[in-house]
């Protein structure tokens, strides 16, 4: 962990004994909420609620996914990024349950969701912030006695070939009908997967395919697959994403997968290319988080 600055010590000791949340400078409006929230341990106390948008938020009353169930195996859990809202874990409860009883996998192996109180994480990713997301990895769960080394050292496996633009050997019919069955509950907002996984599914799915509308292309996300759910019922203080509506997103996606096999021009060269940041949504400032969450990092602190 980087290493949090006085104000930050100050800010957490002042939460802790119970004082009110300190109004911030412009100075420390500025410091990075992924400190903060990064080091949480536990959830806070209270009813649970998703707050903010998905890659600016937190999660009060956050519950933890039991490591393993009888359909379910959380993975890397020295991260403790099993956290979420409780319709997120009803989700992959039901989620794992139906994969075991129409696929031959067990289960399923479920990644990263939130930390204890949501909030921008300090690697790893821009949204997963109000307990609403979790990454189901790509790997078939066949074993779910693993223990807890063998969680943090397994790997998943990619489907991705062709830059992205395709699927490769890995891919089974399975993987479409897990897609399905993750996609048709009427919870989800959009599943996120690599570009050729969505090519396939256009040009591959028969029948119904009312639920394509919500899987979407997007990078990186070739070794596991991304839900994210509506605002859970209630949660006033949580801000959807806006709508897939509709449209299947076919079209979009034979276009990216066509931009990324196009060939590409090569650049003047750069000497100095700035440093790499991280995404947008881990860098947002303490003065920027919904008010509620500053509340919430005030609670339950010892």
């Amino acid at each position: 962990m980087k290493r949090i600055l006085p104000f930050a010590f100050a800010f957490l000791a002042a939460c802790s004994s119970g004082g009110p949340v300190p109004q911030l400078d412009a100075t420390q409006s500025r410091q990075e909420a992924r400190q903060f929230f990064g080091a949480q341990t536990s959830a806070s106390v209270g009813d649970p609620e998703s707050i903010g948008f998905y890659s600016n938020g937190c999660l009060a009353g956050g519950q933890q996914l039991a490591e393993t169930g009888p359909t379910w195996q959380a993975m890397r859990l020295s991260r403790n990024r099993n956290w979420g809202h409780p319709e997120l874990l009803d989700y992959i409860q039901s989620l794992s349950a139906n994969v075991a009883a129409n696929t031959s996998w067990e289960g399923l192996y479920v990644g990263d969701m939130s930390q204890p109180r949501g909030g921008p994480m300090l690697t790893g990713h821009a949204s997963h912030q109000s307990g609403t997301d979790v990454d189901i990895w790509m790997l078939p769960a066949r074993d779910l006695s693993l223990t807890r080394e063998e969680r943090e050292n397994l790997s998943s496996i990619s489907v991705r070939s062709r830059g992205g633009a395709w699927i490769n050997d890995n891919w089974t019919a399975e993987h479409a009908e897990v897609l399905r069955l993750a996609a048709s509950d009427p919870r989800v907002e959009r599943i996120f997967v690599t570009t050729g996984v969505k090519v396939w599914l256009c040009r591959n799915v028969e029948g119904d395919r009312s639920w394509l509308s919500h899987i979407r292309p997007a990078s990186g996300h070739h070794y596991h697959f991304h839900v994210r759910l509506n605002c859970p019922s209630g949660d006033r203080n949580c801000q959807n994403q806006a709508s897939t509506g509709s449209d299947d997103g076919c079209a979009e996606a034979e276009e990216r997968a066509a931009r990324i096999l196009a060939p590409t021009q090569p650049g003047p060269p750069n000497p100095t290319p700035p440093p790499p940041q991280p995404p947008r949504g881990m860098r947002v400032a303490l003065g920027d988080v919904p008010q509620q969450c500053l509340s919430l990092i005030s609670s339950g602190l010892n």
